[in-house]
């Protein structure tokens, strides 16, 4: 899946991600990308983000690409 790597999260990105709050019930946040906090290239939950309004996550699915056209998965 495209979310597990790092490579595929660029800034400016829109995503959805999965908070640490919301992990029991798979609530999703719906965001653009500041900054990509997972250094390694993969992991297998997605890639840890900072969405532009402060919320911290990992990418569960990338809804447009850093100038906003959607991306298809």
């Amino acid at each position: 899946m495209k979310n597990q790597f790092r490579k595929n999260i660029k800034p400016g990105m829109e995503v959805e991600i999965i908070l640490k709050k919301d992990q029991a019930t798979g609530e999703l946040t719906n965001g653009i990308v500041k900054a990509i906090l997972t250094s390694a290239p993969q992991h297998s939950r997605g890639i840890k983000v900072k969405l532009d309004d402060g919320q911290v996550g990992r990418v569960q699915k990338i809804l447009t690409d850093e100038i906003g056209n959607p991306i298809e998965e």
